[in-house]
């Protein structure tokens, strides 16, 4: 069986730091390192979620795999790591999959992750699985973002370093295109980035990526 506490280990460091008050949360530095891969999914005309990939930091690897070599072979495959994906994937839906999408900066509703595996490859785990949009968003100019991050900073996200870390379905409209940046307290949307991000304390001030899919004409 799978060790439990390592199976809630995203789910517990998340957990912990809203407990301790927001001095300590400024103070807070990550315990797990986890690259993000993202694709925008695209179906019969409207954005319907996000099919993310989250690669692991070596240190996580290591303790997640320990012991789950269940036939000695050296090798770990989806059987033995399904347990541990399974926990994982249900635990972090109390933090809605650390994924906050907006439309014309209102939220904009998940649905529990589906299409979920891990895969341990060239020494490294990833966890695969797709969030879906409660309903598909259509292309038009209102402006659908999206970032990944976890406000305690125990989990520390960033976009792989790949040549395209974030992309869009195939199907999607060739007027449809990505832009990823950091936001900037400045000018008219100061307000609104300081409210939507000053509460990040630590984060904030290292980075937060919003990926931004804009779509020009009709």
């Amino acid at each position: 069986m799978v060790n439990a506490r390592v199976c809630a280990l995203l789910v517990l460091l998340a957990a912990v730091a809203p407990l301790t008050g927001g001095a300590t949360r400024a103070r807070a530095h990550p315990h797990v390192w986890i690259a993000v891969e993202t694709e925008v999914l695209y179906d019969k005309g409207a954005f319907t979620g996000l099919r993310h990939r989250w690669i692991f930091d070596e240190f996580y690897t290591a303790m997640a795999i320990e012991g789950l070599d269940k036939n000695g072979d050296g090798t770990y495959d989806r059987e033995e790591l399904a347990e541990l994906a399974k926990i994982n994937v249900e635990g972090l839906k109390e933090f809605a999959y650390f994924t906050h999408p907006k439309r014309a900066d209102e939220a904009v509703k998940i649905g529990e992750a589906r299409d979920y595996f891990l895969e341990h490859k060239d020494g490294i785990l990833s966890l695969y699985f797709t969030v879906p949009f409660e309903r598909p968003i259509e292309p038009d100019r209102k402006g659908l973002t999206f970032s990944v991050y976890d406000p305690t900073y125990f989990i520390a996200f960033d976009f792989a370093k790949t040549a395209e870390p974030v992309k869009l379905a195939a199907a999607a409209p060739k007027r449809c295109g990505l832009k990823v940046g950091v936001p900037q307290a400045e000018g008219d949307n100061a307000k609104a980035l300081s409210e939507a991000f000053g509460a990040l304390g630590a984060i904030s001030a290292g980075g937060v990526k919003i990926v931004a899919i804009e779509c020009n004409g009709p």
